[in-house]
């Protein structure tokens, strides 16, 4: 008789993916009042599905049975893929399922940060002399890597607000950047043209530090930037620098080098910098999607 194979979950994941999951498998929770650690079932683990513990190439070279790691997201940051690939462990992604969210969230950064929320609301006194937002429509948006969300991005900048966008992503077509709402730009062309300069891009050591101070530098006085993808692209020390120098007028940062960012960073100090603690794919509708998404890549590889 087949054993069934066992799956082990470290953090909370909606209950529609756990009910799936325990029509095909053994599910185990890192979590709750029953929760198991990985050096319980380390031996038998079949699959984990990840949201945002780490799964290092220690974890798996302690589990001899380990066959797929499904990412409840798009991230592969903590993930080790030399070793999964060494050891033949699929590792997947859930890429469509919080598109839309991540992409809300961004425009949202964007508006809040071109309208000067942060400083209005954290500003003492009479603060209205100091607040002069400016406004989305005939401003040109610059999107740094053109993926799924960018792409979203550039629909909701172009139709929902009238912004001109430029989109960079070496990984693509000038046609397909075309095709999918945006100009194509080399990167020093995006950044000079652009009020506005939002990170799309993975974090990879190509990517470290993409966007250092000569990059802020290249944009026009008073741009701003958002970042909802990793921390680590864009440089934290060179957007201190842009900022205090008032060559640019805020910043909107859902992602940092350091989660959560300490209360007494620099940063935080900043009126005009808005930073969410990564939260860009937390909705209700995404949540369920991704983790639905990463219990279907185990059913399937399992089958």
């Amino acid at each position: 008789m087949t054993e069934t194979p066992l799956i082990w979950i470290p953090r909370p994941v909606h209950g529609d993916a756990l009910t799936l999951l325990r029509e095909h498998a053994d599910v185990r929770l890192g979590y709750g009042d029953e929760a198991v650690t990985f050096e319980e079932i380390a031996d038998r683990v079949v699959g984990i599905l990840l949201r945002t513990a780490r799964v290092d190439g220690e974890m798996m070279r302690r589990a001899p049975a380990l066959s797929i790691v499904a990412r409840h997201g798009v991230g592969l940051d903590t993930v080790d893929l030399v070793t999964a690939g060494e050891r033949g462990i699929t590792v997947t992604t859930t890429p469509t399922a919080n598109t839309r969210s991540v992409a809300e969230h961004t425009i949202a950064l964007l508006l809040a940060v071109r309208r000067g929320i942060g400083i209005a609301v954290r500003g003492d006194g009479d603060v209205r002399a100091a607040v002069q937002g400016r406004e989305l429509a005939d401003s040109t948006l610059g999107l740094v890597g053109f993926g799924r969300i960018a792409s979203t991005v550039a629909r909701i900048a172009r139709h929902g607000f009238g912004m001109r966008v430029l989109a960079f992503d070496p990984m693509r077509s000038a046609d397909d950047i075309v095709a999918d709402g945006a100009e194509p730009a080399t990167l020093n062309r995006l950044l000079a043209a652009s009020d506005a300069v939002s990170l799309h891009v993975p974090l990879t050591p190509e990517t470290h530090r993409l966007i250092g101070l000569d990059e802020l530098l290249t944009m026009p006085k008073g741009g701003v930037v958002v970042n909802t993808s990793r921390g680590g692209i864009l440089d934290e020390d060179a957007l201190l620098t842009a900022l205090r120098r008032g060559h640019l007028a805020g910043a909107g940062l859902d992602v940092t080098v350091v989660e959560p960012l300490p209360a007494d960073h620099p940063l935080r100090q900043e009126h005009s910098v808005i930073i969410t603690p990564h939260v860009g794919a937390q909705t209700a509708e995404a949540m369920r999607r991704m983790a639905v998404d990463a219990a279907n890549r185990i059913i399937e590889h399992l089958a």
